[in-house]
């Protein structure tokens, strides 16, 4: 599967605001966004109107970007959102709120959603008590996500911990910093996510 190796500063360029790809640099004065507030590239500057197409289109790059999932993927979650009972758009972003790499990063034991997908690969994590090393893993409520025991052993890994277990966990997680657990409570509401996007613009595009 291909994925975006690239400068992800400039994805955030383009969308015109922060998808928080960055870590802990997206908060600091050396973020790109707030340093060069034009689109990348040889045309970034210029004054473009944007159709209804457009507008639909990058309210969908931008919900991809957020939380690094890929096209064919993202399709899949949104038939998914479809068939479930309520609106899609929430339905949509819950399924993706839901993954594990997000919910490391939710829990503090990531600096972004792209460290936590690596993390996650590399078998770091469990899920009620088996290791699970999928990213796109969809976790339910009353899952439990937990730190393996021989990853605490890394310096590295501890650093990384340390460092992000002062960042506040939403609502819907609740976090063990003794035991270095995660709990799945419920599955968000919209007002606890915190994604950039206007959800109903990506319905509009996959209904065409």
């Amino acid at each position: 599967m291909s994925r975006y190796t690239g400068a992800v500063c400039k994805l955030c360029r383009r969308e015109g605001k922060k998808l928080f790809l960055k870590g802990e640099r997206c908060y600091t004065g050396k973020c790109s966004v707030d340093r060069r507030t034009y689109a990348p590239g040889q045309h970034g500057q210029s004054r473009k109107k944007t159709s209804e197409y457009g507008l639909q289109l990058r309210a969908k790059q931008q919900a991809r970007r957020f939380y690094g999932i890929q096209e064919g993927q993202f399709h899949k979650y949104f038939l998914m959102a479809e068939r479930k009972a309520g609106m899609t758009g929430e339905n949509l972003l819950r399924i993706c709120e839901s993954r594990l790499d997000n919910v490391v990063y939710l829990l503090g034991w990531a600096s972004s959603r792209a460290e936590g997908r690596q993390l996650v690969q590399h078998g770091h994590y469990k899920v009620n008590g088996r290791k699970v090393d999928i990213p796109s893993y969809l976790l339910k409520p009353g899952d439990v996500v937990s730190v393996k025991e021989r990853s605490l052993d890394s310096d590295k890994f501890k650093a990384v911990i340390e460092s992000n277990e002062a960042r506040p966990v939403p609502q819907w997680l609740e976090r063990d910093n003794g035991a270095n657990a995660g709990k799945v409570i419920n599955l968000p509401e919209r007002d606890q996510i915190e994604a950039p996007v206007e959800e109903h613009l990506i319905v509009e595009f996959y209904s065409k």
